[in-house]
């Protein structure tokens, strides 16, 4: 639920405002009957919106956008005035309100402009945070049969309000298929809110997770609203779950179950419509057996699951990837798109990646791009570390050695490559396919070329 503060020296006012934004909205509400006591509860409230007298005895509405203007609070503003000067309101919003209306309105248009400011302060802060993270890690390029499943399961899965497990090793993308989940959803209008839980300190991981009340420990200046309250009616990604302590476990469990928190300090329980997706590279079954995590929570998250392949098994994505990473970390450094020589793209698709996935590939594009001057990225840009020995164990074997036996090897692993993912792995289909005369003679090509699942 949001939280609207509405700061009026009038109380029947303020009532009335209250009442209304709680009957037809749905909010919640606090009350100020001055400019002062407004600063004081931004101080100490998570407040989503605010609605502002501009005519006030001690600090005028004017004073108070000023205050928070220094302070750089952002929290929407609308503006009201009962005396229908409108350029003492053009006047607010060019001090940052987000709105204007006149005392006489309507109180429907009063909830839907505050429906509209909230909406809005949420679209800015996913704006500001989507450029923040342009350019980062993009796995679910690609055409490779495992990412061809991926998608689908996404589709299947995004208008479901059950609760997602999403596996994968680290750097493999596993945030970016909760994104898809929730953008491709019914709740894609609504928040989608981030919580790291091996970043949560274990003494305030129940704090971040379900809020806490004034007072409720030292250092609680404030009431604060934890992580499923900021995504209610969205989706609250929890990625690293299987870091969460076994407290905040218990708590989680019990959201799962009943869709209600109980902040911190605070005894009421209150109703959050939020859909979860975890996300974990850890085996949770062993942690489960080891004591570190609860078996009844993994039974609740476990109930749909989705796997995001390592880039070491969909090698055929790599040039797809390169030719994306090129494009955004040019635009990023501001310089025209380079490309790959065959040379430099053949040592990227003959590495294995295991180190750090898809993450790995974007860091190596990047070097290669700064070490590179001309237009064409050569295998000299290309770092030590990353080339064909790592992944086929051949002694000596550089690009440009014996060029028709160097290609003719790439080739024909290329090809054995791809078809193992068109069969889903299955060595016998891929070996009938390639016109091979048994299992065994794929094997062994396998084995020469480094090629496992």
């Amino acid at each position: 639920m949001s939280l609207v503060l509405i700061v009026d020296d009038i109380a029947a006012m303020r009532d009335q405002y209250a009442y209304d934004l709680k009957r037809l909205g749905g909010h919640l509400t606090l009350e100020a009957d001055g400019g002062r006591s407004a600063l004081d509860h931004l101080e100490t409230e998570d407040v989503d919106c605010m609605i502002l007298d501009l005519e006030m005895p001690d600090l005028d509405g004017f004073q108070v956008l000023a205050e928070m203007k220094r302070r750089g609070d952002r929290t929407p503003v609308i503006v009201y005035t009962g005396t229908g000067s409108y350029e003492r309101c053009v006047r607010a919003v060019k001090l940052g309100a987000y709105a204007f209306l006149a005392k006489d309105e309507p109180l429907e248009r009063v909830v839907q402009e505050v429906d509209n400011a909230i909406q809005w302060a949420r679209l800015r802060d996913e704006v500001k945070k989507l450029r923040r993270t342009a350019g980062h890690d993009s796995p679910l390029v690609g055409e490779s049969r495992a990412m061809q499943e991926l998608r689908a399961g996404i589709d299947q899965l995004a208008a479901i309000p059950s609760a997602v497990l999403v596996l994968g090793d680290s750097g493999t993308g596993k945030e970016l298929v909760a994104r898809q989940l929730h953008d491709r959803g019914t709740r894609s209008r609504h928040p989608f809110v981030t919580v790291n839980a091996a970043a949560l300190p274990e003494s305030l991981a129940e704090s971040e997770l379900f809020g806490h009340e004034k007072g409720a420990f030292t250092g609680a200046d404030r009431t604060r609203r934890g992580a499923f309250e900021a995504a209610h009616r969205g989706t609250l990604f929890l990625d690293e779950i299987g870091e969460l302590p076994l407290p905040a476990q218990a708590k989680l469990l019990r959201v799962l179950e009943a869709g209600t928190i109980t902040r911190v300090g605070a005894t009421a329980e209150i109703k959050v419509d939020t859909r979860v997706v975890a996300a974990t590279n850890r085996d949770l079954d062993q942690e489960v057996r080891e004591g570190r995590f609860r078996e009844d929570l993994l039974y609740r998250l476990n109930v749909h699951v989705l796997r995001v392949p390592a880039l070491s098994e969909r090698l055929s994505d790599v040039p797809l990837l390169a030719s994306h990473f090129l494009t955004l970390v040019a635009e990023r450094f501001g310089q025209r798109a380079k490309s790959l020589a065959p040379a430099a793209l053949e040592r990227l698709v003959t590495y294995d990646w295991r180190r750090n996935n898809v993450r790995e590939l974007r860091n190596v594009i990047e070097r290669m791009i700064i070490a590179s001057g001309g237009d064409v990225i050569g295998p000299d840009a290309v770092p030590a570390d990353i080339g064909p020995a790592a992944a086929t164990g051949t002694d000596g074997w550089q690009p440009g050695a014996g060029p028709l036996k160097d290609q003719k090897a790439a080739a024909e692993r290329a090809i054995v490559l791809t078809a193992l993912e068109r069969n889903g792995w299955h060595v016998t289909n891929t070996a009938r396919e390639l016109g091979l005369a048994d299992h065994s003679s794929l094997l062994k090509i396998m084995r020469r070329h480094g090629l496992k699942r």
